[in-house]
């Protein structure tokens, strides 16, 4: 397991990126999984860098973790932030006219419909949210 506490920032999630995809590359890790990943970072990363310690900052845990049988790569986000459980809110109706959905959410949507696996627990002062995605 690798792990890269940073400030979660807007500015950061292209570093959260590049850290991930390194160990994605060390996997063999396949393009299509790789892009679906890093969709996923810039959606997760990004509600942390705007949401959890607002208006202040503070520091977020990314950890990438493999496991083998079946191939995949587990990616952790912890904070210190406000609680919050993002897989909560109901998903969006997307048999609606954009115009006629309700503001928010389809980027948490999109991150469950490409990831194989995703929780979320508040745990010591800590939100953690997990995702998977098998290789």
């Amino acid at each position: 397991m690798k792990e890269l506490t940073i400030e979660a920032t807007v500015d950061n999630i292209a570093a959260v990126t590049d850290f991930v995809n390194a160990q994605l590359e060390e996997m063999d890790c396949p393009m299509k999984a790789q892009f679906q990943i890093s969709v996923a970072i810039d959606e997760l990363f990004g509600n942390i860098a705007h949401y959890a310690y607002a208006p202040e900052t503070g520091c977020a845990t990314v950890r990438v973790e493999t496991q083998q049988n079946p191939p995949a790569a587990v990616i952790t986000f912890v904070d210190r932030g406000r609680p919050y459980n993002p897989l909560a809110k109901a998903d969006p109706d997307t048999t609606l006219q954009a115009e006629h959905r309700q503001i928010g959410g389809l980027g948490i949507f999109l991150v469950k419909k490409t990831m194989d696996d995703m929780s979320y627990e508040y745990r010591d002062g800590q939100n953690i949210l997990r995702i998977k995605k098998n290789l």
